[in-house]
């Protein structure tokens, strides 16, 4: 953990190994902007006291041994840190993750088994980056979780877990597929 702190990039470490995360395309920046705005406005407008951190906030899973970064992170209530540093929290309610080419397999599967293992965890959320696709993974026991699938432009993607709704337009504000920067 020490050495992640030093670094100058960022790294997930599981079970023992570092794993160099690379830098984002204009649209995932795009997207997670979005993401964070309209999750942001959607709460203040609720009066909820969660909140809302881009993906420089470190989550770590105790039961797994995962420390990662999110691209989406929601806290409600106090955080839970695992140190005196208070850089790294424990209890997130939500968590999005803005697919990419090269990550979209993992933030599928094996890292959502991962993020399975938060017992605060209550919607994982995965935005896609090259088309109008918002997946919400909700769960309803410790071993079933709903899928909803969102596609269309004129839908409102529901987070039953903050009792709140974000609008399809506004998480894809200003986002062309075309620009692969």
């Amino acid at each position: 953990m020490q050495q992640e702190r030093k670094a100058t990039h960022k790294s997930e470490y599981y079970k023992g190994e570092i794993f160099a995360m690379a830098g984002a395309s204009l649209v995932h920046n795009e997207i997670v902007g979005n993401t964070i705005f309209t999750l942001k406005d959607a709460l203040r407008k609720k009066q909820k006291t969660c909140r809302v951190f881009p993906s420089d906030l470190r989550i770590h899973i105790p039961a797994n041994t995962l420390y990662t970064y999110p691209d989406v992170s929601v806290i409600c209530g106090e955080p839970q840190f695992t140190d005196d540093n208070f850089d790294v929290i424990t209890n997130p309610i939500v968590l999005v993750e803005v697919l990419s080419e090269s990550t979209k397999s993992y933030d599928r599967g094996e890292k959502f088994k991962l993020y399975r293992d938060i017992e605060t965890l209550q919607n994982y959320v995965l935005v896609a980056s090259d088309s109008h696709l918002v997946e919400v993974f909700t769960k309803k026991t410790d071993n079933f979780w709903e899928l909803r699938i969102y596609e269309n432009l004129d839908e409102n993607v529901e987070l039953g877990s903050l009792n709140i709704s974000v609008s399809m337009q506004e998480i894809y504000l200003n986002v062309s597929f075309e620009k692969k920067l």
